[in-house]
């Protein structure tokens, strides 16, 4: 797979600026393994087989199943996710599916942090949220305005 960013080093200032990103996130007190099923929730939701594939990679040395892996599609109705990782991956499909909503014009949203986390934690797992879907909405110069997730 080619990579997105062809020439990394020269644009050190974003490489760190990245790099203290996710510090941040993984310094933020939720689980290596939740915020790995986050960032393949939102890869996978977000249409981007790159980062699925770095998603799976990073998830499994993070120690989650495969188990967990073959069924993060429908994490919702498998008992092998707790209370937790739960709250992060409703938390991660309602902020990454925002453009899905049918709705007219701006739409006012919150999102309330789920009960087992402090609002600290939640931020995390919105910040490793955002981190994926802004690396992998479209390569540069790319226009995917009209692009729509298919129905449910």
């Amino acid at each position: 797979m080619a990579a997105r960013i062809q020439n990394a080093t020269s644009q050190p200032d974003v490489t760190a600026g990245v790099q203290h990103l996710f510090k941040a996130v993984y310094a933020g007190g939720v689980p290596p393994q939740t915020l790995e099923l986050v960032h393949l929730r939102a890869s996978q939701i977000n249409g981007c087989s790159a980062c699925v594939d770095a998603g799976a990679t990073s998830a499994t040395k993070a120690g989650v199943s495969p188990e967990k892996l073959l069924t993060l599609a429908a994490w919702y109705e498998d008992p092998r996710f707790d209370d937790a990782e739960r709250a992060a991956l409703a938390l991660t499909e309602a902020a990454t599916r925002l453009s899905d909503r049918r709705s007219s014009g701006t739409r006012r949203w919150s999102l309330r942090t789920p009960r087992p986390w402090s609002s600290a934690r939640g931020s995390t797992v919105t910040a490793r949220r955002s981190r994926r879907s802004r690396c992998c909405r479209a390569p540069a110069g790319h226009d995917d305005s009209d692009r729509r997730a298919p129905p449910h």
